[in-house]
């Protein structure tokens, strides 16, 4: 089963960043987690582009990538008591294509603290709702000595809600 990991912060040390890579080596054998690294790549979201014509390289390659995935898990800060700005042009590309449409999605942030970042991802929840996403997780995960337990737990739902809806094989 493959799923997509998308960081929605662009800094190169971001603790995010570092969450999905925990991600990656806690995922068990049969899950490939696959990290999206396009996002500061893709150009502003304007539906007059896609009217005009073939949308942009890295808007097709994004929207291909999500389409081959079984799920996504989506590692995301809080800017301004709301999500980044790159994640939700991301996600805006994908509403109208439909490969997000009611896909599996697993939703978290790395945090100082267990009371931070929830109004970033209720906002990013709020989002992936115009596409009936379902969402597993959507909890904050504050560094600390149980941040790698809980980022495997997370991990070990998203696999299993994949699982009880059919599943994908890795491609």
């Amino acid at each position: 089963m493959k799923i997509l990991a998308i960081c929605g912060s662009l800094q190169k040390q971001s603790t995010n960043l570092t969450l999905l890579e925990i991600a990656q080596r806690s995922a068990p054998e049969s899950v490939q987690i696959v990290l999206y690294e396009g996002l500061r790549d893709l150009p502003h979201f304007d539906p007059d582009i896609e009217q005009e014509g073939e949308p942009p390289a890295k808007v097709v390659e994004l929207r291909a990538a999500v389409a081959s995935s079984a799920a996504l898990l989506i590692a995301c800060p809080e800017y301004g008591h709301s999500l980044p700005g790159a994640l939700k042009n991301a996600i805006d590309w994908l509403i109208g294509s439909g490969e997000l449409e009611r896909k599996i999605v697993g939703v978290t942030a790395a945090t100082v603290a267990p009371y931070r970042g929830r109004m970033g991802l209720a906002a990013l929840c709020g989002t992936l709702g115009a596409v009936s996403a379902q969402v597993v997780g959507g909890e904050p995960i504050a560094k600390g000595a149980d941040f790698e337990r809980e980022v495997a737990a997370l991990c070990a739902a998203l696999v299993a809600k994949v699982r009880e809806q059919g599943g994908t094989p890795l491609d």
